[in-house]
Formats: C-alpha cells, structure tokens, sequence
C-alpha cells in the first residue's frame, strides 16, 4: 500500500543521509520504526491483559476465613 506524506524538505534530507549510514532507505527507516510502533502495542496491550486477568482472579478468590483473633505478635515470637 502506498501513503503519501508531508515531511518538510530539511527533515526528509537530514533523514535520508541517516538512511544512507545504516544502509537502507526512507522508506526503509518509516517501515522499521512504523513495525517498532506496531509491536510495542501490541505487546502492552498483551501485559495490559494479562494484568486485567490477574487482578480479576485476585477478586475472584478473596475470601473471608473468619474473624481476626490474634496479634502479629503471636504469631511471630521474639525472644
């Protein structure tokens, strides 16, 4: 698919000279930071979701054992 674009002249100068030191094209650079864009995405959304599922299994599985009748300090004696 072609899309046209409008870059102002310095920038597309100064960034097909940085094409040219890594051996590509502008079209090259927009296609390789445009994919960058599209994987980092898609991977936050991925932990997005997988942190979704995880708090709405913390709320699933909380539960109450009864009424707290102790003191931390009983549990754990220092002597």
């Amino acid at each position: 698919m072609n899309v046209t674009l409008s870059l102002p002249e310095d920038l597309v100068r100064r960034v097909r000279k940085i094409a040219v030191d890594r051996d590509t094209t502008l079209t090259g650079l927009v296609r390789e930071y445009l994919n960058e864009v599209a994987r980092q995405e898609a991977a936050a959304g991925r932990t997005r979701r997988e942190r979704e599922a995880l708090e709405r299994s913390f709320e699933q599985f909380q539960y109450r054992v009864g009424k707290k009748s102790w003191k931390r300090e009983d549990l754990h004696e220092r002597a």
